[in-house]
């Protein structure tokens, strides 16, 4: 099996890890709006399941609380889609050999895909389509890779 670490080495010629790595402001700024992303992203998570948990806004249906969060959490995954792989280029070779940052990239992607591939479409239904259960389940599975998604992220700087 062939390494993909050339990749990672190729990222630190680029021109983008030349920009972000020599000027000082320039990752931190990136940092910023990647927590900023992931904290609107969370947020609306959190407000999202705990609906679906009937623990809050028990008379706002599911849907309509899902439509008014959406552009909030896709301003959110659109600032982290963004940011994450420019920082990522500007520390590529460190991120090869860190087990948190590994971490993090399977649950992202195990979070898209369960996001685009079945929350969404379960917040969009009428709650009479809804049984507690899946409702509960979705909800706890969401929390918990988006919450894993930020956890290994914040790690990566601890572990490299």
């Amino acid at each position: 099996m062939q390494s993909i670490f050339p990749f990672f080495k190729w990222c630190e010629t680029t021109a983008i890890y030349n920009a972000v790595a020599t000027h000082e402001w320039a990752y931190p700024a990136l940092e910023t709006f990647h927590l900023f992303g992931l904290t609107l992203l969370l947020g609306t998570m959190v407000l999202m399941s705990l609906r679906l948990m009937g623990a809050i806004f028990k008379r706002q249906p599911v849907a309509e609380l899902a439509g008014e969060l959406m552009p909030y959490q896709t301003t959110g995954l659109i600032l982290m889609s963004v940011s994450g792989p420019l920082m990522f280029i500007a520390t590529a070779v460190r991120c090869y050999g860190n087990t948190s940052f590994w971490v993090k990239m399977v649950l992202f992607i195990l979070a898209l895909f369960f996001h685009f591939g079945y929350f969404r479409k379960l917040v969009r239904r009428d709650d009479a389509n809804i049984r507690p259960e899946t409702a509960k389940l979705a909800a706890t599975t969401a929390l918990l890779l988006w919450f894993g998604v930020g956890m290994a992220g914040r790690s990566i700087g601890f572990f490299g």
